[in-house]
């Protein structure tokens, strides 16, 4: 599916492919020559893409940029995209998710961190003292695809069709069709604790095979393993899909590890509804054991303009 490399086509993405990738969360400074900054970048963010990822196209550099609710009603008013709202906080009888701040995010991924980092740098250059840095991370590719805790992360993204329709808005709020949100959360693992249990153990709280990858029969998953709660269905009986761009990160010397998650959806309440499983458990109190070993720190929703309408958003709202 076209990126933001291929402007004036979505910037949405439909596929989530690369080695590495920066997660940049970001604040608009006080002022109204840093909102017209901002503004100025969203017009130029494809050219930068574009700038950076002509050197070597093989690499696959994308970006996807995101706007908060706060800054959307700061920079533009109304009409604001439908499912726009600060990240709602749960609270569960022994787990968090926190909400956190953040205007805009950043998200880039290629496959080579020298991508990454040199659009990064070309971005926050563009940018300067219009923004204040809320959170980054690194994050990358771990063998096959696994995550921290050795077990294969994304498996059940959908693809192709099936990935526009999970992802991208339609005529549900035809103005912002062809964008989508995207929630993310940073997570510390508690390795210590996690490498105590045995690897059959460990199976039982994703509820996946950690050498094979294969689900768990349902007799033997049990109903608070990490798979169980994340797959949600509508009034039908259909499941509903989200498309996660999830990687690993880690800074060894501190002995911090962690997942970043990073989820895009259609409609923000399929995110949301996973996570109420996970903290506040299905029914309430059977929550996600893999909470037990892996804290929520961050938590921000974000909307993601089509690459046609953020580059027309640096005119202002073009909808109002």
């Amino acid at each position: 599916m076209p990126t933001i490399t291929d402007a004036p086509e979505p910037q949405t993405p439909a596929d989530m492919h690369g080695m590495a990738a920066h997660f940049i969360v970001l604040n608009i400074a006080p002022g109204a020559e840093a909102e017209d900054a901002v503004r100025d970048f969203f017009g130029g963010a494809a050219g930068l893409v574009r700038s950076v990822g002509r050197r070597l196209p093989e690499r696959q550099l994308r970006m996807a940029v995101g706007i908060g609710a706060r800054a959307w009603d700061r920079l533009f008013g109304a009409p604001r995209p439908a499912g726009l709202h600060e990240f709602k906080a749960l609270r569960g009888d022994k787990h968090h998710a926190p909400s956190t701040p953040g205007d805009m995010l950043l998200h880039i991924r290629a496959d080579s961190e020298d991508m990454c980092f040199e659009l990064a740098m070309l971005c926050m250059r563009a940018l300067g003292d219009a923004v204040q840095p809320v959170d980054e991370v690194h994050g990358f590719r771990y063998f096959d695809a696994r995550a921290m805790i050795g077990f294969v992360d994304g498996v059940e993204n959908p693809e192709g069709r099936e990935a526009e329709e999970a992802v991208l808005i339609g005529d549900e709020d035809a103005p912002f069709a062809g964008g989508t949100y995207v929630i993310v959360q940073k997570y510390l693992h508690d390795m210590a604790a996690w490498n105590q249990l045995s690897s059959e153990e460990q199976e039982r709280v994703i509820g996946r095979t950690k050498a094979d990858n294969l689900e768990l029969a349902d007799d033997i998953k049990p109903s608070n393993s990490h798979v169980a709660l994340n797959v949600v269905e509508d009034d039908d009986g259909n499941e509903m899909a989200i498309l996660r761009g999830n990687l690993p990160f880690a800074n060894a010397s501190r002995g911090e590890f962690g997942t970043y998650f990073i989820g895009y959806a259609r409609d923000p309440a399929v995110t949301e509804l996973m996570l109420t499983n996970m903290f506040i458990g299905r029914p309430p109190g059977n929550y996600d054991r893999l909470l037990d070993f892996s804290t929520a720190v961050t938590g921000t929703l974000f909307f993601v303009p089509s690459a046609e309408l953020l580059e027309s958003l640096a005119e202002g709202n073009p909808l109002a």
